[in-house]
């Protein structure tokens, strides 16, 4: 089906087809290698690995662990998350060119914790008890995932990698407005060491004043000797004391336990101005990347620009169509892998795509409690109850080499802060990731996500994750080789994943650059709650024409200027197929952000 204005009328004529927003004029493009993250001392650690010799993973390594000293809000070494890896041309430990590896290094379920423990006597979910403190810190993964990546396809030492970060907690970095102001978190105020280590013991920083963290360099210092230290010798058994002393369920069994897992990326095509693109991307228990290539495939059927330009609301319109169908199949049958089948073939299919798009309306939403699955395609949703309501920080950076490697990395320690605990003596915030398991299936998450029976908590179970890294390949065809042209993802927990979508239809189908399509106001729906949701910058004439067209609308979050990770942060890096030259985008959303090339 194809979309014509036509039926819409006056009800929103020209404001369909033109293009309603003014973006930046494109970067002047780069050479050799990039590194794209929200702090300018990270994406320059990345950088100066590369200098000295690292690829691509090698950089990623440098940039993840400086993230968990100079943005402790989100980057972490008390989490967890994804790597997607696509090695270029001279790849390391007899690898071949072009192979990908997806690291699933997501946070687990301790050994102790059990379907209900986050409801009371009568059933319901206890306010808060996944959110914050120490019943809601799943098994750290970032360390495990970090140290696997290194071993496995960098070039350098684990030392050498982690030498920038360690002088950066050492040394210290002084804090911009934005920074000394995020280190007043309420969340942080409730947990002494926390209110030690980033509050100076309510004495708070200010900008200009240099933060020094001792106890994280000490720590680091420890895992770049001795990685094991962290899962099975003496930092093991602080971090589960440090838990376990407050009420937490991480042993050092949970800890010793823990394994990262190689998983095979999910992958698809989307078709766009003669172009065929390769879409490499996040399996489960990441639902990122099935959702992804769902909603793109309800979209091939589509003709973007024949709707309007990017961000009209024509292409508005069809865009959050396939998003709402997309989230639903996330909400029914999405789950940790090892432990759940899930139908990814029959979601992905070209089939059930045309089916799910033909019932689309050219002139009007489908409410969300009106829209019905085709028949014969998945098998039966599990029943669930009526859902009811009950924040977001995650963390992106993108990576190329001069051979080609790729790194697409999404990691998160889930709210501001996580769960606002530090360990003690150890220097480092700790997850509340336990929050994006099911407390109750039915029920919606922080991020008002509903959790089905698949995600249910279990014992070493992955919560579900919409964290999307993503690789874009253009199609290789006869006797060509892929080239990589984009490398994706965002923070910004249930909107990453229409984040990354819009990222790659703004460049792919309508021809932005890489800085617009990461200016670009931002819009989101997730199937439940049935709300189109604006970015306030969003031109307002496409939100009123939406609201007309019968869409329930929201342009009014006070986070969009308070909290940048509300709305993602896309860090993106797009590659010239042809000539090879980078050209990066930090997001206007992170001021401290910078994009390191040479």
């Amino acid at each position: 089906m194809t979309f014509s204005p036509k039926p819409v009328a006056a009800l929103v004529a020209a404001a369909l087809l033109m293009p309603t927003f003014a973006f930046a004029a494109p970067p002047a493009p780069k050479g050799h290698a990039m590194v794209v993250s929200v702090h300018h001392e990270a994406s320059d650690a990345g950088l100066e690995i590369l200098k000295q010799g690292g690829n691509a993973v090698d950089a990623a390594v440098a940039t993840g662990f400086a993230l968990a000293v100079v943005f402790p809000r989100a980057g972490n070494i008390g989490g967890g998350g994804f790597m997607l890896i696509r090695l270029g041309k001279h790849a390391q430990h007899g690898e071949k060119s072009g192979k990908t590896h997806f690291l699933d290094f997501r946070e687990r379920a301790p050994g102790a914790a059990t379907a209900d423990m986050y409801l009371d006597k009568d059933g319901n979910v206890i306010p808060r008890l996944s959110t914050l403190g120490y019943k809601a810190i799943g098994v750290p993964g970032s360390v495990a995932g970090l140290v696997y990546a290194q071993q496995h396809f960098g070039k350098l030492t684990l030392a050498q990698d982690m030498a920038p970060a360690i002088r950066l907690a050492s040394e210290g970095v002084v804090l911009s407005a934005g920074e000394a102001a995020i280190l007043h978190n309420r969340n942080l105020a409730g947990f002494p060491e926390s209110v030690r280590v980033f509050q100076r013991g309510g004495d708070f920083y200010k900008e200009g004043e240099t933060f020094k963290q001792p106890d994280l360099a000490a720590t680091l210092t420890r895992i770049s000797t001795d990685p094991d230290d962290f899962y099975k010798g003496k930092i093991a058994a602080q971090l589960s004391q440090s838990i376990t002393s407050h009420g937490g369920l991480i042993t050092p069994a949970d800890l010793a336990a823990y394994k990262v897992v190689d998983r095979e990326p999910l992958t698809g095509q989307y078709k766009a101005n003669g172009k065929t693109f390769d879409i490499i991307t996040s399996p489960p228990p990441s639902s990122g990347g099935i959702v992804l290539l769902e909603a793109l495939n309800i979209l091939q059927g589509e003709n973007l620009p024949a709707a309007g330009g990017d961000r009209s609301a024509g292409q508005v319109h069809l865009i959050t169509e396939a998003f709402r169908r997309a989230y639903m199949d996330r909400a029914d049958y999405l789950g940790d892998p090892d432990y759940n089948t899930m139908p990814l073939k029959e979601m992905a299919s070209a089939r059930y795509a045309a089916a799910m798009r033909a019932t689309i309306s050219p002139t009007a939403p489908t409410p969300s409690d009106q829209l019905k699955r085709p028949a014969g395609f998945l098998p039966p949703p599990p029943a669930l109850p009526p859902a009811h309501t009950e924040s977001r920080e995650t963390t992106h950076f993108s990576v190329v080499d001069a051979d080609g490697t790729a790194v697409s990395m999404t990691y998160t320690l889930n709210g501001f802060f996580g769960c606002g605990a530090t360990a003690e003596g150890l220097g480092f915030a700790l997850n509340n990731e336990m929050d994006d398991f099911s407390s109750k299936p039915g029920a919606m998450n922080m991020f008002k996500l509903i959790q089905g029976p698949a995600n249910a908590i279990g014992p070493g179970h992955r919560p579900l994750s919409s964290m999307t890294p993503t690789i874009v390949t253009t199609h290789g065809g006869f006797f060509r080789r892929p080239k990589v042209e984009y490398v994706i993802g965002s923070p910004g927990g249930s909107t990453i994943i229409t984040t990354v979508t819009n990222d790659f239809l703004s460049q792919a189908v309508n021809g932005l650059s890489v800085q617009a399509a990461s200016d670009a106001p931002r819009f989101h729906h997730q199937y439940l709650p049935d709300t189109l949701e604006f970015e306030k910058a969003f031109p307002h004439d496409v939100v009123d024409t939406m609201q007309k067209m019968g869409y329930k609308v929201s342009q009014t979050n006070p986070a969009d200027t308070n909290t940048a990770g509300v709305w993602g942060g896309s860090e993106l890096i797009t590659i010239d197929p042809k000539s090879g030259a980078l050209a990066g985008a930090n997001d206007p959303r992170y001021k401290d952000g910078k994009v390191s090339s040479y």
